[in-house]
């Protein structure tokens, strides 16, 4: 009587085998992640800074598929260079074509225009004629526009007539807290002149409370010699009996030209102080 054989038990593989080739399968997928995040975010990088270079790696990246996909045909290194090569050739041509048909830098908008003293608005696109020396001086009274410049740029101009009439030390220090000096100067006699720049429009007159404000100031804080008020505009008659009785020169807007066309006293000479 023959003997049933049993059938041989599978051999159950250790369930330490098990765990050990899960751990596996979890860290070389966590490897694999990482490696595309990475690709991922260099591509994106890569995309916003250099596109040329990001279509070249994509036409790249496409043949690189298109080719495992052809398992029966045999690409060799060559091949696959000259792909890249032409991959390539073709991202500089369209990177080439965006430049050429990039379109121009948009043109500067209009210049932003400033208000002057009496409220207007005036093109900032005006300059202002340099001051010529003495001997050279122009003729034509208006080619310095006074009324067109801001506050500091007319003080500027004022210390320029300083310089070109032979002042040394010009220093123009208006500002906050410059207790009404403008602009200070050595005449070429060694007088300390101290200037305050009141650049009104025709309207509007300097007061008496401006003169007697710099009058507080321009002999006992700066110690000034000669005190000056220049002004685009007038001085009102109390602002005048106030200054003459102070000893501050007052320089209104036609004296002011007639000193920049050579053909008046300057502020700091007798007959100007006298007068």
């Amino acid at each position: 009587m023959a003997v049933p054989t049993r059938a041989p038990r599978a051999v159950r593989r250790s369930r330490r085998f098990e765990l050990r080739a899960t751990a596996l399968y979890f860290v070389l997928l966590a490897v694999i992640l990482t490696l595309v995040g990475t690709v991922v975010r260099t591509a994106t990088a890569a995309a916003e800074h250099r596109p040329a270079w990001a279509v070249a790696l994509v036409l790249v990246g496409t043949g690189g598929v298109v080719a495992a996909c052809r398992r029966r045909r045999r690409i060799s290194a060559a091949r696959l260079a000259r792909h890249a090569a032409g991959a390539l050739d073709e991202a500089t041509r369209t990177a080439a074509g965006a430049l050429d048909t990039a379109s121009p830098p948009p043109a500067a908008g209009p210049v932003a225009a400033r208000t002057d003293p009496c409220g207007g608005r005036i093109d900032a696109e005006r300059t202002v004629a340099l001051l010529e020396p003495v001997n050279e001086v122009s003729a034509d009274t208006g080619e310095t526009g006074y009324e067109e410049l801001d506050p500091t740029e007319f003080e500027q101009a004022i210390a320029e007539l300083c310089r070109r009439d032979g002042c040394l030390d010009v220093d123009v220090v208006g500002g906050a807290g410059d207790l009404g000096a403008d602009v200070v100067a050595r005449t070429p006699d060694g007088r300390l002149v101290v200037i305050q720049c009141k650049q009104y429009c025709e309207a509007n007159r300097v007061g008496s409370q401006d003169v007697q404000r710099f009058g507080g100031t321009c002999f006992t804080i700066h110690g000034a010699d000669v005190a000056v008020v220049v002004t685009t505009s007038d001085f009102t008659a109390p602002a005048i009996e106030y200054a003459e009785q102070c000893g501050i020169v007052c320089m209104d807007g036609q004296e002011l030209l007639r000193w920049q066309d050579g053909v008046g006293p300057r502020p700091w000479e007798p007959e100007s102080v006298a007068g």
